[in-house]
């Protein structure tokens, strides 16, 4: 199963980790620091240049996209 996380992007939803609220989430300095490191290497892909909501870690990427997580926790099920 797929899921769709905005702009022209979607993951298959057994590749996911985990899908966590910006706001919350980056609050802790390890949590800014693992994003900043993967941004540096190239591994976070923005879905669109909305107002981002929220982050969705995969094994090979990190997307971030405009939706909330309790939007992309409906669409899981």
């Amino acid at each position: 199963m797929y899921l769709y996380l905005g702009g022209e992007t979607a993951v298959k939803t057994d590749k996911i980790i985990g899908i966590f609220d910006m706001d919350t989430s980056t609050v802790n300095k390890a949590t800014r620091d693992y994003l900043f490191n993967a941004e540096k290497e190239k591994k976070v892909i923005y879905v669109n240049y909305e107002l981002p909501k929220s982050f969705v870690v995969c094994e090979d990427k990190i997307y971030v996209c405009p939706f909330n997580t309790s939007t992309l926790f409906k669409r899981c099920k």
